[in-house]
C-alpha cells in the first residue's frame, strides 16, 4: 500500500513520496509547514487512505514523554488503601496508558499522530529518542518491559515554533509542506467546494494570494482561512461581479476578518487599499 492523497485531502507528488519513504523506511515523517496547510490533517487522511486506526497525541506547553508512555496515580492507589479498597495490589489499575502504549499494543499497526511537538520543553523530543528507535519503554512499577506488537506509522508535526534537537531530526524524515501554489490550490478548493462557479474561485483567490504578498503582514492567511472565506461569501450570496467590483475599488472585500485576525494587518490592507485605488 501507498499513499497518494485522497479525495478530501490534495497531496502534492513531493509529500507523497515523504509519506511513502518514511513507512519504507520505518522512521517518523516529520511535517513542517505554515500553520493551515494541512499538517494535522495529514495524518488523519493517510490513517484513512491506508485502513489504519489513528492515535493522536495533542502536545502542549505542559505536555511531558512520560504522559506519552503511561502515568501511575500513586496518590489513588494510597487513598484507596486508606479506605481498604482490594484493588491496591493491582498496580497495573492505577497505570493509566499514554498514547504511545496505546500504539505499541494495538493488534494491528496503527497511526500515532504526535501534534505540535515543538510546544513542549526543548528536552520533549530527547526524552523520546530511545522508545522512536527500539519501540520499545520500561515500566518500572510493573517491571516489565512494553514493546510494540507492531511498528507504528509515526507522523509528527511541528509549527517550527522552536528548534529541534539534532539527535531527534536525524531519527526523522522530514518534509515541510510549501504553501499551495495557485493550481494546488484550487484543487483543494474544489474538493470543499466541488460546483463552485469558475469566475467567483478566480477572484476569490486573486484577493487571497493578493493580501498575502504583502511583505509587512504579522500573519497570513492559511488555506483553511481561504475555505472559512470563500463559505461566508456563499452564505452572504456575494457574487464573482462583486468580488471583482472590489478588487477595482478602495472598498474592503466582505467578511475579511476571515483572512486577516489582527488589527495591524487590517489597518495595514486598507492603507494600501487606498494608497492604490484603480479605476473602474
Amino acid at each position: 500500500m501507498s499513499f497518494q492523497g485522497t479525495e478530501n485531502y490534495i497531496a502534492t507528488r513531493a509529500l507523497q513520496v515523504a509519506v511513502n519513504a518514511a513507512v519504507t523506511l520505518q522512521k517518523p515523517l516529520l511535517i513542517k509547514g505554515e500553520p493551515g496547510t494541512g499538517k494535522t490533517l495529514l495524518a488523519y487522511e493517510v490513517a484513512a487512505a491506508l485502513g489504519k486506526s489513528l492515535f493522536t497525541w495533542n502536545v502542549k506547553s505542559t505536555t511531558t514523554a512520560q504522559q506519552g508512555l503511561y502515568e501511575y496515580d500513586a496518590v489513588a492507589r494510597l487513598r484507596d488503601s486508606q479506605l481498604g479498597d482490594g484493588n491496591i495490589n493491582d498496580i497495573e489499575h492505577y497505570i493509566k496508558k499514554g498514547k504511545l502504549w496505546e500504539a505499541f499494543d494495538s493488534e494491528e499497526q496503527v497511526v500515532l499522530l504526535i501534534d505540535e511537538i515543538d510546544k513542549a520543553d526543548i528536552e520533549f523530543p530527547n526524552d523520546l529518542l530511545n522508545e522512536l528507535d527500539k519501540m520499545e519503554f520500561y515500566c518500572y512499577e510493573l517491571k516489565r518491559t512494553i514493546k510494540a506488537k507492531h511498528r507504528p506509522i509515526i507522523i509528527i508535526t511541528s509549527n517550527n515554533e522552536k528548534e529541534l534537537p539534532d539527535a531527534f531530526l536525524r531519527r526523522c524524515f522530514f518534509h515541510y509542506i510549501s504553501f499551495p501554489d495557485r493550481e494546488t490550490m484550487k484543487q483543494i478548493v474544489d474538493v470543499h467546494y466541488p460546483d463552485l462557479e469558475e469566475k467567483l474561485i478566480t477572484n476569490s483567490m486573486s484577493i487571497f494570494y493578493g493580501i498575502r504578498d504583502i511583505k509587512a503582514l504579522k500573519k497570513k492567511p492559511s488555506t483553511s482561512e481561504l475555505i472559512d472565506w470563500i463559505k461566508l461569501l456563499l452564505v452572504g450570496k456575494v457574487s464573482a461581479d462583486l468580488l471583482e467590483d472590489f478588487q477595482r475599488n478602495t472598498e474592503i472585500p466582505p467578511f475579511i476578518g476571515a483572512l486577516l485576525k489582527n488589527e495591524q494587518d487590517s489597518g495595514l490592507y486598507e492603507a494600501l487599499r487606498n494608497k492604490t485605488k484603480r479605476p473602474y
